[in-house]
Formats: C-alpha cells, structure tokens, sequence
C-alpha cells in the first residue's frame, strides 16, 4: 500500500470518527497488551460484533446512526453504523479501514422487519474493509452472537487472515444471505447519499424517530 493511501485510511472522518475520545478510549482498552495487528483486529471485530446489537428499526434520517461513536454510545446499530465502528476502531490502532456498501439478499429476516421493507432485498448493507498482510480483507460485523442463536445461524468469525462476508447457509443449511451487488468501499459512510436512498427504496422503515423494536424479541429459531 502506498504511504498516502495508507495515511488516508487511518485517518479519521466524519462518520468513521476516530479521533472521538470514547472510540479512542474503548479501543485502546479492549487491545491492551495485544500488539500483533491481526489479533487487535480480531478482537476489535468480536467487541464490534457481539458488544453492540444489531438493531434494523433505528432512525435513518438521523446522521447518528451512521457515526462510530453515536454507535458505540448507544450500543446498538445497524449495519453501516457497526461497520463504521469497526472501521473507527481500527484506524484508531493504525490499521488501514474503509466502509465498503453491498447490496444482499436476507432469507431470515423476521416477518416484522421484511413487512417494513417490503422486499428481501436490503440495498447498501454495510461491512468494513481492513488491510492486513498486504490485502485488503472484508468483514461483516452485524449480527451479534444471541440474535444468530435465534436465527439458527452461527456467528460469523473473523480471523484477520480472510474474508468474513454474511453466510450464505444457517446452521440447517436453508439458505441464508446472498450477495447480490458489490457498490465498493469508501474513506467515510455516504451518508446523505444513505439518508436519501434509504427513504426512496424503504419509505416504511424510514420513519423520524425509527420504527423502533427489537429483532431478537421478534426472532424465532
């Protein structure tokens, strides 16, 4: 990697805040004493994962839900909001982040969440691109370890070695997540581009305020 791309992605943004004093702070705490950036990484991914729930009825009209630090402060998130998290997280400890946008298809949406958005087909899902040993890696941090329980589907791990995309089967091998549109990955969350997007494609989950809820109470294995 270039010195200059490098010092880009590890520079803090808008969204992907880095230099907000509490993701400095919750970073540097949950690595301390690990050195080797493959195993901060990892455990970065895991905090990011099952440390804040993942909450698909929040308010996308709000530019919160697309910053790192409303995220953790909150200690839930979508999506976009963990990836940026994730992403923030990393760049605090010098390792190259970006947040990449994709479009999936998700077979085990709860019935409430799938009436809300109208389709199976989520635009823009967000996932967090890490360079380690000299590549850029993908992982997804969304769904936290209890709602995989109740959904049937193992939570997906991350090495800091390779990929770690949504599963494409459950645990009973009905099919789970299917990438449909990769869109790239971006120095920080578009999030006007989100806002406005989101409210055209899903008007009924783009509400003020959000639709609020919880996706593990709804959830049935």
């Amino acid at each position: 990697m270039q010195d200059s791309h490098r010092i880009l992605f590890t520079s803090p943004a808008e969204f992907v805040d880095s230099d907000h004093s509490s993701v400095i702070a919750e970073a540097k705490l949950l690595t301390s004493g690990i050195s080797d950036p493959i195993e901060q990484a990892r455990i970065l991914y895991e905090a990011v994962r099952d440390g804040i729930r993942y909450d698909p009825y929040g308010d996308y009209l709000d530019p919160g839900t697309y910053r790192a630090s409303a995220v953790l402060a909150a200690g839930t998130g979508y999506c976009v909001g963990k990836a940026a998290l994730y992403a923030a997280f990393c760049r605090v400890l010098g390792i190259p982040a970006r947040v990449g946008l994709a479009d999936v298809r998700n077979h085990l949406a709860t019935p409430r969440l799938l009436e809300a958005v109208g389709t199976d087909v989520f635009a823009y899902h967000g996932y967090t691109e890490i360079y380690l040993g000299e590549r850029w890696l993908k992982a997804s941090p969304t769904f936290n370890e209890t709602l995989c329980e109740k959904l049937g589907v193992a939570p997906l791990p991350f090495d800091g070695k390779s990929d770690a995309l949504l599963q494409s089967y459950d645990g009973q091998g009905r099919t789970f997540m299917a990438y449909l549109a990769d869109h790239g990955a971006f120095f920080d969350v578009p999030a006007k581009f989100l806002i406005r997007e989101m409210s055209r494609l899903y008007p009924k989950l783009c509400i003020p305020g959000g639709l609020r809820g919880s996706m593990e109470k709804e959830a049935l294995h």
